[in-house]
């Protein structure tokens, strides 16, 4: 089965906007540092000239929760760099009340939010469920619709009906969700890893996003040859077309400038996880290899991967063991060396 289009094969697409992932850690006894360590890597970015930094969201981790309420703090600390979540679980959310944390978030950063949204039904026991969700999620649906929802309300779509004012507080009174932030009912991203989720995204004309945990499916093993077979997926069915948005993230750790320590624990970092993707997880999950290297291998692997060469935008998804000067590291060498030698310039 081929993996690519004809039109998509001859050559790689140009590269428009590069960025990273963080899952922004923190310590359980003292949060404030892991969480202000993560406002200053996204000021260090926007330095830096990169066009977007993305945060993960983690419920019962010690990662970030709540991407809004963090990028309200990023938003008054920044003025250009793009905000993007990668991904967040609606399952988890109300969809109203999520369309309001995320038009606050948006309207205080002036329109830089670039929500990566994914759904799944609750998936700890029942007891855990009960808690995190109420009794209610044996009946609720988890599916697509969610997001449809959600993307309902961000657009400003009217709820409800708003009476005459009658002279008691209702003068502020809406029929849509507030605050309304123009446009960004149109930024919204799907995360995804199978063909399926690749073909209603580009059916609801949403963006498309890919880590470096995926699907094999129709015997197709490749990692990358898997991603690219989701991205052609959706682009045929797209609205777009051709022209629709897809973005590559992937665990890519550049060794050159790095100190000895520093490229002892990285080299350590990639071999330690690297038995896991020798092998299928679970029915069909299968992880990418870690990328290590210097400038040159890095940007010939790029330059060689299947998904890569179809993406628009490039992200470099940050370890998470790692501590705030290894992630400045990696972020300079994207940023100075690595995405110029791809073509890209760095955003003023």
């Amino acid at each position: 089965m081929s993996t690519t289009t004809p039109a998509s094969a001859a050559s790689a697409r140009p590269l428009r906007h590069l960025g990273f992932i963080h899952l922004v850690p923190f310590d359980a006894e003292s949060p404030r540092r892991g969480l202000e360590e993560g406002i200053e890597l996204f000021e260090y970015a926007e330095r830096l000239g990169l066009d977007s930094g993305w945060v993960r969201t983690r419920h019962l981790q010690r990662g970030l929760p709540s991407a809004a309420t963090f990028f309200g703090a990023v938003s008054q600390r920044t003025r250009r760099i793009g905000l993007g979540t990668a991904v967040i679980p609606v399952g988890y959310e109300n969809p109203f009340r999520l369309a309001e944390d995320l038009g606050t978030a948006d309207a205080l950063s002036g329109g830089r939010l670039l929500p990566g949204l994914s759904v799944h039904p609750p998936s700890y026991d029942e007891a855990l469920n009960d808690l995190v969700h109420d009794s209610g999620w044996r009946e609720e649906d988890y599916g697509y619709g969610r997001i449809e929802r959600l993307r309902s309300l961000l657009a400003g779509d009217a709820v409800r009906e708003v009476p005459e004012y009658g002279g008691i507080g209702g003068d502020f009174d809406s029929p849509r969700v507030e605050p309304h932030s123009p446009g960004l009912a149109g930024r919204l991203w799907y995360g995804g890893g199978s063909l399926r989720s690749a073909e209603w995204a580009g059916r609801a004309g949403l963006n498309w996003l890919v880590s470096n945990i995926s699907s094999t499916e129709n015997g197709i093993r490749d990692f990358a040859a898997a991603q690219r077979a989701q991205i052609d997926a959706f682009r045929a069915v797209h609205p777009a077309g051709e022209a629709a948005r897809a973005t590559v993230a992937r665990v890519i750790v550049p060794t050159d400038g790095a100190t000895p320590a520093q490229a002892a624990k990285y080299r350590a970092y990639a071999e330690a996880r690297t038995p896991r993707t020798e092998q299928v997880h679970g029915r069909n999950t299968i992880i990418a290899r870690d990328v290590l290297g210097s400038l040159d291998e890095i940007v010939e692997f790029i330059r060689g991967d299947l998904a890569f060469r179809a993406a628009d935008d490039y992200l470099f998804e940050l370890p998470f063991e790692f501590e705030l000067a290894d992630w400045k590291h990696i972020l300079e060498q994207l940023a100075t060396r690595i995405g110029p030698a791809l073509g890209w310039r760095p955003g003023s």
